[in-house]
């Protein structure tokens, strides 16, 4: 049980193009948007969806399929775990960001999905 504590699975379509970084260590790392939907019917029984933004954080391999693959709009499949870190503006405000490290990155969609 102790394996899923802290695990993410999201289904979702890019938000924008990855942002690839190459470390001095010679490691990657991609950042990207993920919107995931949901789909309700509102009190007037009109159909309602309520869009979430997820940042997307992956390190190493992953962040290479996600440079060669990943691009905006492209459905995909996300697992990993959330993470949360905290840094200071430059007016000395603290500002907590939470993020998905991504474990595996499933493609979706369609072959002829560019």
């Amino acid at each position: 049980m102790s394996t899923i504590k802290n695990h993410v699975q999201l289904i979702g379509n890019v938000g924008q193009e990855p942002t690839i970084t190459n470390l001095e260590s010679g490691k990657k790392v991609a950042r990207f948007s993920l919107a995931t939907n949901e789909y309700y019917k509102d009190s007037k029984g009109e159909k309602q969806t309520d869009t979430n933004w997820h940042t997307i954080v992956a390190w190493g391999k992953t962040a290479e399929i996600v440079e060669k693959y990943v691009a905006k709009g492209k459905e995909v499949g996300i697992s990993g775990k959330l993470k949360t870190r905290s840094y200071t503006t430059d007016d000395n405000a603290q500002r907590y960001v939470t993020e998905v490290v991504a474990d595996e990155i499933l493609l979706l969609g369609s072959k002829g999905d560019k």
